[in-house]
């Protein structure tokens, strides 16, 4: 089993296992490689290497700590706090879908019962219900947490 650090184009961070590298190539040339917060598909894979203590022992015959070099990485706490923050809200919110904009106005003008919503607006409608004094805030779910998970 290998297990390999991977990013996408947006420079998101997430791991992915195969069964070998000719697996990994296998499902990049297929498309199968989506980012799990974006859904971008052009995934490449991070170095990497293992760490090899290739150096001479110190005159005491104790080995000589090297310094190595860390190559930065996405931040995997903020990663993390927007896929909690993401599923709170798919999990407290009603989905109205198309309708989104529809029923942000009929909640805010009173016409039906205050609640949690999402879905989907057109940059033109997200403008007009801002200017309308309607709070709304866009949120990119990732494609993994659309459908059902394996």
């Amino acid at each position: 089993m290998k297990v390999l650090n991977l990013q996408c184009a947006s420079g998101h961070g997430f791991e992915g296992w195969f069964g070998s590298e000719d697996d990994f190539q296998d499902q990049l040339a297929r498309g199968l490689l989506t980012c799990p917060l974006c859904g971008d598909a052009q995934v490449a894979k991070l170095p990497s290497a293992p760490r090899l203590n290739l150096g001479a022992p110190a005159p005491d015959g104790k080995p000589v700590a090297q310094k190595q070099e860390v190559m930065a990485t996405p931040d995997a706490t903020m990663q993390a706090a927007l896929m909690k923050m993401v599923r709170h809200v798919l999990a407290n919110t009603e989905d109205v879908g198309e309708r989104f904009a529809e029923e942000a106005r009929k909640i805010h003008y009173g016409e039906t019962g205050e609640r949690g919503i999402r879905g989907q607006a057109s940059r033109e409608e997200t403008e007009a219900l801002l200017e309308e004094g309607i709070s709304v805030l866009p949120l990119p779910v990732p494609r993994g947490l659309k459908g059902p998970l394996q």
